[in-house]
């Protein structure tokens, strides 16, 4: 795929609100599943090294709803990476989230599944593009921790609890190569558990940004994220009308409520009454 044969990013059908749980904690499964609208078992970071070969068995005796379940398996250069598929292949989970993803070589190993790479070092940003060109990836995902960690640095965030420079690079980066591809991208985690009102205000920024998704590492976190995605009746109705005296002005280029009209402005208005659309559907 080239970036000239997508217009827009494909919508992600797992609904906005991600929500990990470790899959060496079965106990959890359900409550997640029942708060978020798509559980990511983690098979990495959330499982310590000799829990691992008992999560693969959690995983392969889970009944989470496929449609609705992404298993984010260990990075392909460890050994894990192997019995985790290994793991996979008795299971109907065919999302996987392909931790610390670096090369467009490492997803085609993941052939016969749908694949959300998440980009979280150096060269997975710096290679974000060519990555998101393989067929079977459906979504792009970054991550700020392992990425400020893997250059060395000790915080992705300033004072203010706002990212850093390098972060913010980061995050477009992984945006702007899943739009030109075509692809989902889906925003990091929030790991300030308790600011809720800090995480309504990043996932308000997600959803302004085109992110399709925002990843969460706590059940309550799943409310604010799913309000960000839900427009408004009110930012609905002003959308209809927009596209309505669009359609009336019958021109490229008109004044609406004070405001210059064009073919973006109105592609905003599609955009949020298809996301309106979609939060219907959940």
């Amino acid at each position: 795929m080239t970036p000239s044969e997508s217009s827009r990013p494909t919508p992600f059908s797992m609904g906005p609100a991600l929500l990990f749980c470790p899959a060496d904690r079965p106990e959890r499964f359900g409550k997640a599943a029942d708060r978020a609208d798509a559980v990511i078992l983690d098979l990495e970071d959330a499982v310590a090294p000799d829990a691992k070969a008992a999560a693969r068995h959690h995983l392969t005796t889970a009944s989470l709803d496929p449609r609705r379940t992404i298993v984010r398996i260990n990075a392909a250069s460890t050994a894990d990476f192997d019995l985790d598929l290994d793991a996979l292949v008795a299971t109907p989970y065919r999302t996987v989230m392909l931790a610390k993803a670096e090369s467009p070589a490492q997803v085609r190993r993941l052939a016969g599944f749908d694949v959300v790479v998440l980009c979280e070092t150096a060269a997975g940003v710096l290679n974000a593009a060519a990555i998101a060109a393989e067929p079977n990836v459906v979504a792009l995902m970054w991550g700020a921790e392992d990425l400020v960690a893997s250059l060395g640095g000790t915080s992705s965030r300033a004072d203010d609890s706002g990212y850093r420079a390098v972060a913010l690079h980061a995050r477009s980066t992984v945006l702007l190569a899943a739009g030109a591809f075509g692809k989902a991208a889906i925003d990091a985690v929030y790991t300030a558990i308790g600011d809720l009102d800090g995480l309504a205000a990043e996932a308000a920024d997600a959803v302004a940004s085109g992110f399709a998704a925002k990843a969460c590492i706590h059940p309550s976190q799943a409310a604010p994220v799913r309000e960000a995605y839900q427009p408004t009746p009110e930012a609905v109705d002003a959308a209809r009308e927009l596209l309505a005296a669009s359609e009336a002005a019958g021109t490229g280029v008109f004044q609406h409520r004070g405001r210059m009209i064009d073919g973006p402005i109105l592609r905003h208005a599609e955009a949020l009454l298809r996301r309106a659309g979609r939060s219907a559907e959940l």
